[in-house]
Formats: structure tokens, C-alpha cells, sequence
């Protein structure tokens, strides 16, 4: 074969070629950047309050039936601790796979109230900075909102009690609350009902176990667990060696 027919029969494919490789490079947007959906399952809430110190374990597990039958279930463990002054430590981690139990729920950030110095120090595992916000107004007594229709009628929550028990060696106290919502109070079409189950310790003033049904969230259930009435190490309380305090706020006293 001559070589200009050879030159001849080789140029389509690499035509070809070039234009393949021309239009697999950058191609023209074709929509603006897009945050994901977010999820985020409230802890047991501990009160700063002083002189009841301990530090428990938190497991929460939730589960979500999907439209099309399928059930999601997420779970986490942290950790979480009251010292004699009433600061509160707790740690915030990644929801995982709750069949997957080799894998522990990553650690995010750890969070500290300081009823003392009236701040709250969250710090991010993730970047090394400590971000100080004020914390004014510290409660110290658990805020239960009243029974029955609020003002406007839309709402009516019932509390019941469903008796007494013993959970990691305190006892507890069962509350039952089921809140109904009228149409159209969050967009829903016919009423809405969703309960919480509470166990709290009233020699710790915190829930020990809380459970949380919602027809729009799924299940929530927490709970607390190892509780040691010891003094939780004062370290957990500063700020970790090396991380920076990259915004602090002068928090005065209320």
C-alpha cells in the first residue's frame, strides 16, 4: 500500500478522535450549585444545672418508612456529662446505618454550655477552631408548656402519666404528650397527631429516655444510659489543644 493512500485512510479516525476528545472537555454549566437535604436528630436536653453532676452514654436511634415502603434506620452514640458548676458537655456526631455495626458514628464536634461564663463553645473536629457564642440566659428548671388548646385553637396537647419505673438504677417519672394540629397549621391537610414518651430523673432533673413519633419525621427514640454520678474531667470542659478560637463574642452577665 502507497503511503499517501495509507495517509488518506488514516485521517478519519483521527478526526474522529479529535472531535471525541473535544467534546469530552469542559462543558457549559447546566445548573447552579445545590445544598443537600440536612438531618438532624434533636439530643436529650441537660439543664445547667449546678451541685448534680454525671456523665452517660446517649444512644438515639431513628427510623423512617419511606412512601414506597422501605425503612430507614439511623443510629448514633455520644457522649454527654454534667459537672458540679452545671456546665454541659456533649458531643455531636454523623448519623450511620444502624445495621451497620462496625462502623462508629463519626465525631463532629463537641459542644460546651457554660451557665458560669455564660458562653457556649462549639468546637469542629474538622477545621480546629472553636467557635465562643454568649449564653445569657441559662434555664434551670425544665419549661412545660401548658395542656390543652393554645390560644389561637389550632393546637391541643394532652399529658398523661404512664406511671413510674427504673432505668439504669434512677428512678423516673413517665409522661405521655400527644399534640394534634388542626389543618393547615404546617401546610397539613387534615389534622396532624404526633406524642412524645418522656422518663425523666428527678434526681438529675434530665430525661433519661425520650421517644418521639411524627407522622412527617418517623420514630426518634434516645437514651441514656452508664449514667455515673461522677465528675466529669475538666479538660472536657477547654477548648482541645491546638484548636483556635476563630470567632469570640464578649458575653456579659444577663
Amino acid at each position: 500500500m502507497q503511503p499517501t493512500l495509507l495517509l488518506w485512510l488514516l485521517l478519519p479516525a483521527t478526526l474522529t478522535l479529535a472531535q471525541s476528545q473535544a467534546q469530552s472537555g469542559p462543558q457549559p454549566p447546566t445548573r447552579a450549585p445545590d445544598l443537600s437535604i440536612t438531618t438532624h436528630v434533636p439530643g436529650v436536653d441537660v439543664l445547667p444545672i449546678p451541685n448534680h453532676p454525671f456523665i452517660a452514654n446517649t444512644a438515639t436511634v431513628w427510623t423512617r418508612i419511606l412512601p414506597d415502603g422501605t425503612t430507614v434506620t439511623l443510629r448514633l452514640n455520644a457522649r454527654i456529662a454534667r459537672d458540679s458548676q452545671g456546665r454541659v458537655y456533649r458531643e455531636r456526631r454523623s448519623l450511620v446505618p444502624a445495621a451497620d455495626t462496625s462502623t462508629d458514628a463519626p465525631l463532629k464536634a463537641t459542644d460546651v454550655y457554660d451557665p458560669v461564663a455564660h458562653t457556649q463553645t462549639l468546637c469542629y473536629l474538622a477545621t480546629h477552631q472553636c467557635v465562643v457564642y454568649p449564653y445569657l440566659h441559662a434555664p434551670t428548671e425544665p419549661h412545660t408548656p401548658p395542656a390543652g388548646w393554645d390560644a389561637a385553637h389550632t393546637r391541643l396537647l394532652v399529658r398523661e402519666s404512664i406511671g413510674t419505673n427504673t432505668l439504669d438504677g434512677l428512678d423516673v417519672l413517665g409522661t405521655r404528650e400527644t399534640l394534634t394540629l388542626n389543618p393547615g397549621v404546617v401546610g397539613n391537610e387534615r389534622p396532624l397527631t404526633t406524642t412524645k414518651e418522656f422518663w425523666y430523673a428527678p434526681e438529675l432533673a434530665t430525661n433519661l429516655a425520650v421517644t418521639r413519633n411524627d407522622p412527617r419525621e418517623g420514630t426518634q427514640q434516645i437514651l441514656l444510659s452508664n449514667v455515673t454520678r461522677a465528675e466529669p474531667q475538666p479538660t472536657w470542659f477547654q477548648p482541645p489543644s491546638g484548636f483556635t478560637l476563630q470567632a469570640q463574642r464578649p458575653a456579659t452577665s444577663p
